[in-house]
C-alpha cells in the first residue's frame, strides 16, 4: 500500500521473523493525517496493541504517561532500529525510516519485532473507503 493511500483509522500488524514464522495479528490504530500523528499517544495512559504513524521519521515522548517502544520501519516495512523510550525524551531522527510503530514497553520483544524483521499491515475495509 502506497503512503498517500493510508487513512487513519484501524488495522492489523503481523511481524514476519528472519525464519519466515509469523506470529499472531496484533490489534493496530493508524495516524495518517497531520492532526493523528502530532497526537499519537499523548494523553492517554496506554494502548491496546500498537499505533502506526506515517508517514514519520522520528517521534518524542515529551507529555507522555508511560514508557514506549518505538520501531523504525523502512518503505517497505523491515524494521530498521527498536528504542525503548521514557517519558520527556527526543528519539533520533532515522534517515532509512518511513513508518513507525510505537506500543507499551515489552511489546516489541513479545511480538518478535526487531531489527530486521519484516512487518505487514492490513487496514480495516471500513477505514479505507
Amino acid at each position: 500500500m502506497a503512503m498517500a493511500q493510508w487513512r487513519n483509522g484501524n488495522g492489523t500488524l503481523t511481524v514476519t521473523d528472519a525464519q519466515g514464522g509469523q506470529e499472531e495479528a496484533i490489534p493496530l490504530r493508524i495516524a495518517a493525517s497531520y492532526r493523528a500523528r502530532s497526537r499519537g499517544l499523548l494523553g492517554q495512559d496506554g494502548v491496546d496493541g500498537a499505533l502506526l504513524i506515517t508517514p514519520c521519521g522520528s517521534v518524542h515522548s515529551f507529555r507522555m504517561r508511560f514508557t514506549i517502544d518505538v520501531a523504525y520501519l523502512d518503505r517497505k516495512f523491515k524494521v530498521v532500529a527498536v528504542h525503548t523510550m521514557k517519558p520527556g525524551r527526543l528519539g533520533m531522527p532515522r534517515l532509512r525510516a518511513r513508518h513507525v510503530i510505537e506500543a507499551e514497553a515489552g511489546a516489541m520483544e513479545k511480538w518478535g519485532i526487531r531489527p530486521g524483521a519484516r512487518v505487514a499491515i492490513v487496514q480495516s475495509e471500513i477505514d479505507r473507503k
